[in-house]
């Protein structure tokens, strides 16, 4: 099972975008956005570990519907925050097959 790991401190070197000078800047506070996206996805991926271990059978992986809700929810989200839905959803869309795939495989595993 994947343990969720908190972000690490804020670098103190980056800064937010709109007070960013140079490109040295920008590159730092992407590497640590980045790094707090990858420790939120520890935590997301925990929770297809707990899926993984709740839901009876194997066909429960695959929720078409709730894929659909999921990628709905993020759309409205990104248009309240002025970016384009269309964009975050294709985003979203590659991030829920990818946790489907790794939730099939901790259900396979947890049932070998």
């Amino acid at each position: 099972m994947t343990s969720a790991k908190l972000p690490e401190p804020r670098n103190p070197e980056a800064r937010n975008p709109e007070e960013c000078e140079t490109m040295t800047e920008v590159r730092a506070g992407v590497d640590q956005v980045d790094r707090e996206l990858v420790a939120l996805l520890v935590r997301r991926f925990g929770y297809m570990d707990a899926a993984a271990r709740i839901k009876p059978d194997r066909a429960a992986v695959r929720d078409e519907v709730r894929k659909a809700e999921v990628l709905r929810n993020v759309a409205q989200e990104a248009e309240a925050s002025g970016l384009d839905p269309d964009r975050l959803r294709a985003v979203w869309n590659e991030l829920v097959e990818q946790s489907i795939a790794y939730e099939f495989d901790r259900w396979d595993r947890t049932r070998a």
